[in-house]
């Protein structure tokens, strides 16, 4: 068993990099050496300078986070795909030294010299700035250290009590959820697999012994590998499937459990560096259906609206303390980094098991009613005719807001269909009063509805009404 690697020995143990599967191992460490060497020099004038990594291979990746980190430069992970709007909220906002990536194609307004060091100056740890925000249309980046992931890696190793973590990892490297995957198995000598979904969906597999494995999937991604028989079967192998970045429904999670994949629902964000609560796969199997409880390396508390802590069973605003805690956004460093409220209401059991009611920002006011989409999307799932659902407040004078549903419909099912099939199982008030039916929903990778471009579907539908 190889030993734990801390980011100061880094290159010294880059013997790890043999048990990546799915990648060129020489390659990666070839490229981590020479990148290393090169910020060697470039730090002898003692300015940290800012790199952009953007590479799409993931030999190339790892190699520029590897050398990021073992020279301790800010570093700064980025989605090779981002179009040019999106790229050019990155330089403006970072002003980038060093890029990592192909990005020639894209027009940019490049900065024409290098910009001044980070204030506050950097940590001994190096910085490590994970994107969020994205399906807000807006990126943002959480300022991560290398302490902060390895909380995160301890806390995942004490709550599954693991000596060395395998992972299989089908997600992109530059996300929390896909880096977090690269730490776990590197730094406790375990085993990574790299393959893109499309590959896996298309039929790619690697012959592995997956029954030691970890994967990590968004409930979309479940939902596509759920349709194809024979990959049904190759995830109920699992050791542990991870669920998270978006809300599961109903429906994807019973039939999770009627093939007995040992499902574990996560709760999560890019700003704790990945999950820290999970429900493990023997509670799902046996019926249970949260978020689970909550790891080692954090708390959470419920409050409501006047700050006041409540008891179990009582639902209110989530507040997170976590040794993986981001110490901000960049470039501002948070004043208070002890705790994080965010915008989930949610509330613990008497078993210490969370369970999220939804976005307190997602909540629609109605005729003085308060509706989470959460619920009513999860009833229009279970009447198993929508591929795909989302609803939203439209404003009313009348009402304040009224529910919209847009939705992708199975094969030739109408709204009144719908309606008439939910009507006893929601409240009059939750049943939504428009209805726009899609061909597809502005989903990102990891399942997150985009927000500004859902509004557009909304405002051409009610349009043509």
């Amino acid at each position: 068993m190889a030993k734990p690697v801390s980011y100061l020995n880094i290159l010294n143990n880059l013997g790890i990099a043999d048990c990546l599967i799915g990648c060129d191992s020489s390659q990666m460490q070839q490229l981590a050496e020479e990148w290393y060497s090169e910020l060697l020099q470039l730090s002898a004038s003692g300015t940290k300078l800012k790199i952009i990594l953007a590479e799409r291979q993931p030999e190339r990746f790892l190699a520029g986070f590897i050398a990021a980190c073992a020279a301790n430069f800010p570093v700064f992970l980025c989605n090779p795909d981002w179009g040019t709007q999106e790229w050019q909220q990155v330089f403006d906002l970072v002003q980038p030294d060093i890029i990592w990536g192909d990005l020639n194609k894209l027009n940019l307004s490049r900065p024409s010299s290098a910009s001044s060091p980070l204030s506050p100056p950097p940590p001994h740890s190096p910085l490590i700035m994970i994107p969020t925000g994205g399906s807000s249309g807006k990126i943002k980046f959480a300022i991560h250290t290398w302490n902060t992931l390895m909380a995160s890696v301890q806390g995942f190793k004490e709550y599954f009590q693991l000596n060395y973590i395998n992972s299989f990892c089908v997600l992109p490297l530059y996300h929390v959820s896909g880096l977090m995957q690269f730490m776990r198995s590197f730094t406790t000598g375990g085993k990574l697999a790299i393959l893109p979904f499309k590959a896996l969906e298309a039929g790619q597999i690697y012959d592995i012994e997956i029954s030691d494995f970890f994967i990590s999937l968004v409930p979309t991604q479940l939902k596509r590998l759920l349709q194809n028989p024979s990959l049904t079967k190759w995830i109920s192998q699992f050791q542990t499937v991870m669920l998270g970045g978006a809300p599961a429904w109903d429906e994807l999670l019973e039939k999770a459990r009627f093939h007995q994949i040992r499902l574990a629902p996560t709760y999560g964000m890019t700003e704790t560096a990945s999950q820290i609560a999970t429900l493990k796969p023997d509670d799902f199997l046996n019926g249970k259906v949260n978020s689970g409880q909550i790891l080692p390396h954090a708390q959470i508390t419920i409050c409501n609206q006047k700050g006041e802590i409540l008891n179990c069973n009582q639902p209110g605003n989530i507040t997170i303390q976590a040794q993986s805690l981001a110490l901000g956004y960049y470039p501002k460093i948070w004043d208070k980094q002890d705790s994080f409220s965010v915008d989930d209401v949610g509330f613990l059991d008497a078993q210490g098991y969370l369970n999220i009611l939804g976005r307190n920002s997602d909540k629609i006011i109605s005729g003085g009613e308060n509706i989470y989409p959460a619920e009513v999307e999860s009833t229009i799932r279970a009447t198993q005719m929508v591929d795909d659902i989302c609803v939203i407040g439209v404003p009313d004078k009348h009402w304040g807001q009224v529910l919209t549903a847009i939705y992708i419909p199975k094969a030739s099912y109408t709204s009144l269909e719908i309606k008439t099939a939910i009507q006893d199982k929601l409240c009059k008030f939750k049943i939504p009063k428009y209805w726009i039916s899609v061909s597809t929903l502005p989903r990102n990778s990891q399942g997150k509805i985009n927000r500004q471009q859902l509004q557009k579907l909304v405002q051409e539908g009610l349009s043509m009404k």
